[in-house]
């Protein structure tokens, strides 16, 4: 796969010898700073009521808010019927085996007659819409607000933006037939075993959740196996919820197996 360079402007995360607030109110007056980390309406909501707080009675206020973003995202995906996303670190380079193996994964979902779902953000995010974007599928992405920007990839065909990830995390859930997990940190892992547990808990039906990259995910499946099941915390038929693979073909040959035919005959 040839390389392609990209113009993105780096995206710069706050100092980290900013001032840390005390209070809500205090952040209020702060996150205009110069280099402060800005203070997310997540941050806001989850963060509890202090006396000094000049919005400690705003929260039932803002359900409204949050209601107008399940709303915004319930019509704008709604179009989405086989979505799978992929999900994996912001942080890797274009030049790294797992972003190109992300890119060849879009692809080939893509071309299949899947639709690409991701967080919007670079890295591996980016890598996945790319290649749904080359095989001329629906790329989308719904992206995060954060205390410093991250900043859209350019190979979206739809771009959402939420500022609260309860209603971006739903977004992933409910327009996905599949998971594909790459390499990521703890919002991968977030995202992962949150689809885990809403399979397992029979809150969603058991759709594929593959893990992508043998040597990365080694450590984390022999802990789960020797000790979460030794203890037994879970079922050993839980185990079989998750497909490992180093192979985008296997990957997307796995997700069409378990699920694309079932989508078709549902259809018929």
């Amino acid at each position: 796969m040839s390389s392609i360079k990209s113009t993105k402007p780096k995206i710069e995360a706050p100092a980290k010898n900013a001032e840390v607030p005390k209070t809500i109110a205090e952040a209020k007056e702060l996150e205009t700073a110069q280099g402060y980390w800005h203070l997310t309406d997540d941050e806001v909501l989850l963060r509890s009521p202090e006396p000094e707080d000049l919005y400690r009675t705003s929260d039932s206020w803002r359900v409204f808010r949050i209601l107008g973003e399940f709303v915004n995202g319930f019509d704008e995906l709604a179009t989405i019927t086989r979505g799978v996303s992929i999900f994996g670190s912001a942080r890797t380079p274009e030049d790294d085996p797992m972003y190109k193996a992300a890119h060849e994964t879009g692809l080939l979902l893509g071309a299949a007659g899947f639709e690409i779902i991701t967080g919007g953000g670079p890295g591996i995010m980016e890598a996945a819409n790319r290649g749904a974007h080359t095989a001329g599928a629906k790329s989308v992405g719904c992206n995060i607000e954060l205390p410093f920007e991250q900043i859209p990839n350019p190979y979206l065909t739809k771009s959402l933006t939420f500022k609260y990830f309860m209603v971006r995390k739903t977004m992933f859930i409910k327009y996905s037939n599949a998971y594909v997990i790459f390499p990521g940190g703890f919002g991968t892992m977030d995202e992962l075993f949150e689809a885990l547990t809403l399979i397992q808990t029979k809150k969603i039906r058991n759709f594929p959740v593959v893990l992508f990259g043998s040597q990365y995910w080694r450590g984390l499946l022999q802990w789960v196996t020797s000790v979460m099941l030794h203890e037994k915390y879970i079922n050993p038929e839980d185990l079989g919820l998750i497909h490992l693979t180093d192979s985008p073909k296997d990957a997307v040959d796995f997700i069409i197996r378990t699920c694309y035919e079932g989508m078709d005959n549902s259809e018929k």
